[in-house]
């Protein structure tokens, strides 16, 4: 079989979309390498469902890439380091600390957060990269080399990067602004669909380009 790459969008908590996407694109866990693009907690219903079907994965996959998002960021930045808690907690932070059993004043009410998921969300890489492809969670800054990127941007660039025709040496797959359906382009692969806004969770296939949604 040729190794085939499945890229994954934002999943924010949907755990049964992401439970019924893979199931309908049946990756081979030998030969095929899953990526997923950031952005798996908050927002959506069952945060912290989600990591433990990535940590699950993991064990079967052994080329599996977990990218960090800006919304892992935040909880990193909230939760270990007390900080920006009202940017948090704007950005649907609260949904993923009633997940694990936490009150929005600190109490532990249930489990709390294991320390797998912990260890896990900040083991998270900013980007991966092959020899076609660069997977990013928000994009690229246009004009600056990659090793010269900042992680602001890398997490949460938005226009400055959709909006441009840059060459930036290889297509840029990446995710974090919510759009009604894919962007294909020469230079980049926009792969957020808002599906914990009632869009679709997609996956794209590489290097065919297959796009499989649910």
């Amino acid at each position: 079989m040729t190794s085939r790459i499945f890229a994954i969008g934002d999943i924010h908590g949907c755990n049964d979309k992401l439970m019924q996407l893979l199931e309908r694109i049946a990756p081979d866990p030998l030969a095929d390498t899953l990526v997923f693009i950031g952005d798996y907690l908050d927002r959506g219903p069952g945060p912290g469902e989600v990591i433990d079907t990535l940590l699950d994965l993991k064990k079967a996959f052994p080329n599996m890439i977990c990218l960090q998002g800006n919304h892992e960021a935040m909880f990193l930045n909230y939760y270990l380091e007390g900080q920006d808690k009202e940017l948090y907690f704007a950005n649907g932070g609260g949904v993923t600390l009633f997940s694990y059993g936490i009150t929005l004043d600190g109490a532990q009410m249930g489990r709390g957060i294991p320390e797998e998921h912990l260890c896990f969300l900040a083991s998270l890489p900013l980007y991966y990269e092959t020899e076609e492809y660069l997977f990013v969670h928000a994009g690229l800054r246009p004009g600056i080399s990659l090793s010269r990127q900042s992680p602001e941007d890398l997490l949460w660039i938005r226009d400055e990067f959709i909006n441009s025709g840059c060459d930036f040496g290889k297509t840029v797959v990446f995710g974090h602004t919510a759009l009604c359906e894919p962007l294909i382009e020469n230079n980049k692969i926009g792969i957020d669909t808002g599906a914990v806004y009632g869009g679709s969770l997609t996956c794209i296939e590489l290097p065919s380009r297959k796009i499989v949604q649910v």
